[in-house]
């Protein structure tokens, strides 16, 4: 019996599980098919190339559940938050990279580390035994050969949704006499300024012909993928605004908290706003704008708004089909498979939805499996971190109904506090002094003891698998 741990899939999971795994002493070999096969939406051949947004998201581990993740990874040595961090770029109260600079940084640290091999292949087999621990981190774009060999050896049929990219613009070619910079009430994040953000004013006639024009332009349609679910937190605007009018308005496209800087005493009826997305700032994505428009729409759509009248696009948005497992009914608690506990999978295919949750579920996998080859006890970090919270979510927290009344299955979900366990009764308590305290305030106090709790139960559960 081999040894080394084998990963198969060098996207944010597998290249964390990697990492962590050498990290620990054990030998990993690492598959990554790219460039011997391509995907629908992969550009170069780097590892941990991030495909959609370069957000992390939100960075606040105070009150915020992504923000708490990410510290949660680095209390873990992550490389991933690692990485993000050297190549951060400006995004108000998130933690957005430089695509390029990021998987530059990975794939090197992971080259350069003395117990880890990469081997650029396809692995269009299930891992046979003789592999030893083997992680599967195939990832929501996994290739249709181990997507079936995966669908066979499960029993369980795999499921997909569709997950939409946004168009990527040159900075050179916006109007700056219409737009102007600003961060949602001037908020300041890691990198930024509190004025990070690009912002394209709409009045509401420019706004409902934009509307009318999304609702009549021509979509691409994929017929092998009819009837899949898209996921809500990824939702194609073309989509948003079939399901009302202003649905924008009060999602991506929400005027609140911005002040037009060339016409301050008026209100926006809606914004568009676009965010860095190099290290150089010559790339600027729009930000909440995934797309199945088809491409010859879209860049006549996209030069209504104002601002983008002259726009060039450096990328027009997408569409790719994503794949995840039914995990609560074929996999442990740990993420080995039920019937193969040497075979465990990591990252979006197990039905978590985001670049942090896919990196935090591969840093996991990765050293659980080093663990147990290196005959080490190890535990599943408890649900009240952010970690325990995914987990939980992933391997059976969600509800399923599989009656006439209301059939449910598992769906994929970011990292957020209503997955985490409630606080003790008692805990929230009114600061002296404060008069007011219900709604908002009472919901911001909930969530920094909730962030307080994760993390220091994060470092108990990490000081006592060391």
């Amino acid at each position: 019996m081999s040894e080394k741990l084998h990963v198969i899939g060098g996207g944010l999971a597998g290249t964390e599980a990697a990492w962590q795994a050498a990290n620990m002493g054990v030998s990993v070999v690492l598959h990554e098919m790219r460039p011997v096969r391509g995907t629908e939406a992969h550009l170069g051949e780097g590892l941990a190339e991030l495909v959609c947004s370069n957000s992390f998201r939100s960075d606040d581990h105070e009150s915020n559940a992504v923000g708490v993740l990410h510290q949660e990874m680095r209390l873990a040595n992550s490389l991933i938050m690692r990485c993000g961090g050297e190549h951060k770029v400006p995004a108000g109260s998130a933690l957005a990279v430089d695509r390029v600079g990021f998987s530059d940084a990975v794939t090197k640290a992971l080259e350069d580390h003395p117990k880890i091999e990469i081997i650029r292949e396809e692995v269009t087999a299930f891992p046979p035994a003789d592999w030893g621990k083997t992680i599967i981190a195939t990832g929501p774009l996994t290739a249709p050969a181990m997507a079936e060999e995966i669908s066979k050896e499960t029993g369980q049929d795999a499921l997909a949704f569709f997950d939409a990219i946004a168009p990527i613009i040159h900075f050179d070619s916006i109007d700056f006499d219409t737009v102007w910079f600003q961060s949602r009430y001037d908020k300041i994040g890691p990198g930024g300024n509190g004025k990070d953000y690009i912002n394209c004013p709409m009045d509401e006639a420019q706004y409902n012909a934009f509307i009318d024009a999304l609702l009549g332009a021509e979509k691409t349609e994929f017929k092998e993928w009819e009837g899949t679910p898209y996921f809500d937190g990824c939702l194609p605007i073309e989509v948003m605004a079939e399901r009302g009018r202003e649905t924008l308005r009060h999602g991506p496209m929400k005027p609140m908290g911005l002040t037009n800087t060339h016409k301050p005493d008026e209100k926006a009826y809606a914004v568009v706003q676009l965010r860095q997305d190099n290290a150089l700032g010559t790339l600027f994505n729009m930000v909440g704008f995934q797309t199945k428009l088809k491409y010859g729409e879209q860049a006549g759509i996209f030069k209504t708004i104002p601002g983008l009248e002259n726009a060039e696009f450096a990328r027009l948005g997408g569409l790719h089909r994503n794949t995840y497992l039914n995990s609560p009914k074929i996999l442990d608690e740990s993420l080995r498979l039920n019937h193969r506990p040497d075979i465990r999978f990591a990252g979006q295919i197990t039905g978590c939805e985001g670049y942090v949750e896919s990196g935090a579920i591969g840093l996991m996998t990765g050293r659980f499996a080093a663990a147990e080859i290196l005959g080490r006890e190890f535990s599943v970090p408890p649900m009240t971190t952010a970690f325990g919270a995914l987990m939980h979510h992933i391997t059976g927290g969600h509800v399923s109904y599989n009656d006439e009344r209301g059939k449910r299955s598992f769906q994929p979900m970011n990292i957020n506090f209503g997955l985490f366990p409630p606080l003790p009764e008692g805990a929230i308590q009114k600061p002296e002094g404060v008069k007011r305290f219900r709604g908002k305030e009472k919901s911001i106090a909930k969530k920094r003891l909730m962030a307080i709790r994760a993390l220091n139960d994060c470092q108990s559960w990490l000081d006592s698998q060391a």
